[in-house]
């Protein structure tokens, strides 16, 4: 047991790495929240050092706050259904044996290690681009009009490229829940005569049921700040226009440093509402 003494020594050792963190996190945080209630717009020249909560007002009332709410939820909910639909099958798949198993798990993963902006542009120019891109020559190959996903249905495909990079993550962590699983009670199933259907539902899921919870936490708080993708595909056009991307466009599209923190400030407080509530869901699962 750790006595007075050594956990006095490990605070003094973790101190200064502790101090740094707090220091890289709150001054940003506080020139941010110091800047939402200044009116400082440089390319104006125009630095007004408290004007209130005009801002925030200004934010919550522009027109595309509510759309890019909604634009955030519905891509984050699109994503998280594929990848742990996704996941679920891929994970049951990977725990099959089978030919090369380590290869294949490696080629089912890697996509998570490859760059946001990376992943983006191949999406872009290897197969939704409408000259060049593989499924234009699919549907030309099928005597059918090239479709432009980016313009078409560009919300679908922002999250056909984020589901692509995050569905590794997902199977990783299920595949481990599935491997886990005991077989005995499978194989008791099987003897008992319950079909594959039943054995899934009724046994393979709710062991899953927490695996699943905390990948929906972790994916949520990361998919909340989706920017990159966004960026280098429609650049926030044909309503992909995320919270994120909103913030983005007031500080440097339109040198609004206090609009623009104002959105920065909202967006992290709705960011820690969400991640609040599902904490607490994680909370209740894991303690069942």
């Amino acid at each position: 047991m750790a006595t007075e003494h050594s956990k006095a020594a490990a605070r003094i050792m973790i101190a200064p790495a502790v101090f740094v963190l707090l220091v890289w996190m709150l001054v940003p945080l506080c020139m941010t929240l110091y800047f939402s209630f200044a009116d400082y717009r440089p390319l104006r020249a125009t630095f007004e050092p408290w004007i209130g909560f005009d801002n925030y007002v200004s934010f919550f009332t522009s027109s595309s706050f509510i759309s890019s709410v909604v634009t955030t939820l519905q891509m984050v909910g699109g994503i998280l259904c594929i990848t742990i639909v996704g996941g679920v099958l891929l994970a049951l798949l990977l725990d099959q044996p089978m030919f090369g198993q380590g290869i294949v798990r490696i080629l089912v993963i890697a996509p998570f290690f490859v760059m946001p902006t990376v992943s983006a542009l191949v999406w872009k120019n290897m197969f939704f681009n409408v000259d060049n891109g593989l499924f234009s020559y699919l549907y030309a190959a099928l005597g059918l009009q090239p479709y432009d996903f980016l313009s078409q249905a560009p919300l679908l495909s922002i999250i056909v490229i984020v589901a692509w990079q995050w569905l590794p993550f997902a199977t990783l962590i299920l595949l481990t829940a599935v491997q886990s699983l005991s077989s005995e009670q499978l194989e008791a199933a099987e003897m008992d005569g319950a079909p594959g259907l039943s054995r899934f539902w009724y046994i393979i899921l709710p062991h899953l049921s927490r695996a699943i919870t905390v990948v929906i936490l972790i994916q949520t708080i990361f998919l909340l700040s989706i920017f990159a993708e966004i960026f280098v595909t429609t650049n926030g056009a044909f309503g992909t226009r995320t919270l994120t991307y909103l913030v983005y466009q007031r500080v440097l599209e339109s040198q609004n440093i206090g609009l623009g923190s104002a959105g920065g400030i909202i967006a992290v407080i709705l960011a820690n509402i969400v991640a609040l509530f599902l904490m607490r869901i994680v909370g209740k699962n894991l303690d069942n």
